[in-house]
């Protein structure tokens, strides 16, 4: 070989090294996170924070009323909101928060806690939302014009378990798109993403005896226990797998459903599965094994209510802990370790939030956003609790419940009609 040649194969190689070490833009495309799990991979933030909190980069009106949390992909950042007489997506600028465009989900929810629950889903060029009347729709993400609309009532004969309507978050996995109809012959479909047609429609059986009929509160997230890529999802029965190729239904889990709300979304890791629920239920751990063909859950363990659930706000698992708040509305800070259900910490802490808390995690601290818009920085450490930071979010006047989102730097906290966007990078 000359030596232009291998040159230039040092210089093609010395390139491709640097592309391979450059770290893809992760964002946050949709419900807690990349992985649906509330963890950011954001690195450099700020470990504590001083009196007031972090500075605000800016500031976003225009949203209208409702408790989504927010997508963030690119140079865009997405939410739901009943504003104009209908139920909107709502696309504005990462840069300053000036609104791009908005287009119509559906009916508004008139009421005195009503609005949107559910965050919109970003895959490329598409996003999608589910309006709490059931309208899924899928919207260009530069133009917000319509591609399809389906209706989980309309289309699938879907139910909600109890009273408060769709709050789910689409899950995008490849080239489905699913959400949890709640009905009988359809508890959950896949449907593809470019057209909105069927993929799959799975049938749920009898789950047992405990909680409602229909659809809840959570949102689906994706699992490879026992060896089977399933889907799972928290639904008004308990806990429920179905297969990911076909929709059929592979194992099921009652014991932590109630009869008013399932709310919070399960936490995946290998063959374990973690969840739990408010409303005095409790919560389990289940490991997913392979059986005759198919996958069996079985109970590690069941910690009763007065142990831990809850109620909404979810969970995160950092490391081998699983940290949340702990209680009915209460929001009491906790560690427990997730092999065992053992409490190392908490569950019994109470400060200056009042309410369930909405938690996520961003190198090495938990974010608390409690009900009463106190917004608590704790250490996540099993070794015990240390709050590192605390701030009120500014103009609360209701239940402040939307999921708090930590990408690109930045903290982002939607208050009804306002998204404020902080400024948390370290220096």
């Amino acid at each position: 070989m000359s030596r232009h040649a291998i040159a230039s194969c040092a210089v093609a190689a010395a390139a491709f090294v640097t592309l391979a070490a450059a770290p893809a833009p992760v964002g946050w495309p949709q419900w807690r996170g990349p992985k649906r799990d509330g963890v950011s991979t954001e690195t450099g933030l700020l470990q504590s924070w001083k009196a007031g909190g972090p500075a605000v980069a800016w500031r976003a009106t225009g949203l209208g009323t409702g408790y989504s949390s927010v997508a963030v992909a690119g140079s865009r950042i997405f939410t739901m909101g009943d504003v104009d007489g209908a139920q909107q997506l709502i696309a504005i600028s990462a840069a300053d928060g000036k609104q791009l465009w908005k287009a119509r989900v559906g009916a508004p929810w008139v009421d005195q806690m009503g609005g949107p629950r559910g965050t919109p889903t970003v895959d490329g060029d598409l996003v999608y939302a589910l309006g709490t009347e059931g309208d899924l729709v899928c919207v260009e993400a530069a133009t917000g014009k319509e591609r399809w609309r389906r209706s989980l009532p309309a289309d699938f004969g879907g139910q909600m378990m109890s009273m408060w309507k769709w709050s789910e978050s689409p899950l995008v996995d490849g080239d489905r798109v699913l959400v949890t109809p709640g009905s009988r012959a359809a508890g959950i479909v896949a449907l593809d993403k470019r057209t909105g047609k069927d993929v799959w429609r799975s049938g749920i059986p009898e789950v047992g005896p405990k909680g409602k009929d229909g659809a809840a509160y959570s949102s689906i997230v994706i699992s490879n226990g026992g060896g089977v890529k399933q889907y799972v999802q928290l639904i008004g029965r308990g806990l429920v797998g179905v297969h990911a190729s076909d929709g059929k239904y592979l194992w099921g889990y009652n014991k932590v459903a109630n009869d008013v709300a399932n709310i919070p979304t399960p936490i995946v890791r290998g063959d374990l599965v973690f969840t739990s629920t408010g409303y005095q239920t409790g919560s389990a751990l289940l490991r997913l094994v392979p059986a005759g063909g198919g996958v069996e859950a079985r109970e590690v363990y069941f910690l009763e209510a007065r142990t831990f659930q809850n109620h909404h706000g979810g969970m995160v698992l950092v490391g081998d802990h699983v940290y949340a708040g702990h209680g009915h509305n209460k929001g009491f800070p906790i560690a427990i370790e997730l092999q065992t259900g053992k409490v190392v910490w908490g569950g019994d802490i109470r400060n200056t939030g009042a309410g369930s808390a909405a938690v996520a995690y961003a190198d090495g601290q938990l974010y608390f956003r409690y009900q009463n818009g106190e917004v608590i920085l704790i250490e996540a450490s099993p070794a015990g609790y240390k709050e590192t930071g605390k701030f009120t979010i500014p103009g609360v006047s209701g239940p402040s419940w939307p999921h708090p989102v930590i990408t690109g730097g930045r903290l982002y906290l939607r208050e009804q009609d306002t998204l404020l966007a902080y400024d948390v990078k370290r220096g």
